[in-house]
């Protein structure tokens, strides 16, 4: 029985490492695709979820045990669910598109870890605490995973694998590489070296009246980064309730 369970244990591993190497490659090749499919499952898992969700709540913020108008609720819902699913998108394709194909790449390895990693939370807390990994990751995992991706990103700019450009080097790309009229692939390399900038001022004026090692924290709690952690949160919590089916499918 141990060795059956150890077996079936890294069937899973193998099931959830696969699902993220699926969305890291549909995120590097096919970056239109892959913030479609972003953008659908934040809205038809927030529809879900922020109706429930509000359901749950209203007796706290009203005088009434179930609200007279269904309707209005599942309203907010969906456009809450919708304004979700079209932010999650177009941090996908900012994410993903560019010319940079290095670039993209070493992104493409930080979102899998970080995915990877937010797979791994939502499973630990499922089969110790039995928490529900759908509720509990989509409305708690954002901001951690965020943390995680941000701080693999400053990792690759620590080691100079990732070039953090200076204001020279933005307005050099500004006036004579980005065309006039940008596509998404122009515009995501601009807002990509304008973040990384960004951050490094950040961290600069931090570090005036802070110790260096605290303004580099600070800097990560607070860079553009963090926001990709709602994508992370989407694809981490889809593939942990794929994986769940199929262990239910097929019970050991």
């Amino acid at each position: 029985m141990i060795v059956l369970r150890v077996i079936v244990n890294a069937l899973i591993m193998a099931l959830e490492l696969a699902g993220v190497v699926a969305a890291a490659w549909l995120g590097i090749h096919h970056p239109f695709v892959f913030a479609c499919l972003t953008a659908a499952l934040a809205f038809l898992i927030g529809l879900y979820l922020d109706y429930a969700r509000l359901r749950h709540e209203f007796p706290f913020y009203f005088n009434a045990q179930q609200p007279r108008f269904v309707f209005g609720l599942r309203l907010v819902a969906f456009l809450d669910s919708a304004l979700k699913g079209i932010a999650a998108g177009l941090i996908a394709l900012l994410t993903f598109s560019g010319t940079d194909t290095d670039r993209t790449f070493l992104i493409a390895i930080v979102f899998g870890v970080a995915t990877y990693f937010g797979v791994s939370v939502l499973r630990r807390l499922s089969l110790s605490l039995g928490a529900r990994p759908e509720r509990w990751g989509f409305f708690r995992l954002a901001v951690p995973m965020g943390l995680v991706y941000s701080c693999g990103v400053a990792m690759l700019a620590a080691l100079g694998h990732i070039k953090v450009p200076t204001l020279y080097d933005l307005g050099k790309q500004i006036v004579f590489e980005t065309p006039q009229q940008p596509g998404i692939d122009a515009l995501s390399d601009l807002l990509f070296n304008l973040k990384q900038y960004v951050d490094s001022m950040i961290a600069t004026l931090l570090n005036s009246f802070l110790s260096a090692e605290t303004a580099q924290i600070v800097s990560l709690i607070i860079s553009v980064n963090v926001l990709t952690g709602f994508v992370i949160t989407v694809y981490a919590v889809a593939i942990t309730l794929v994986v769940q089916a199929i262990e239910k499918a097929r019970p050991f």
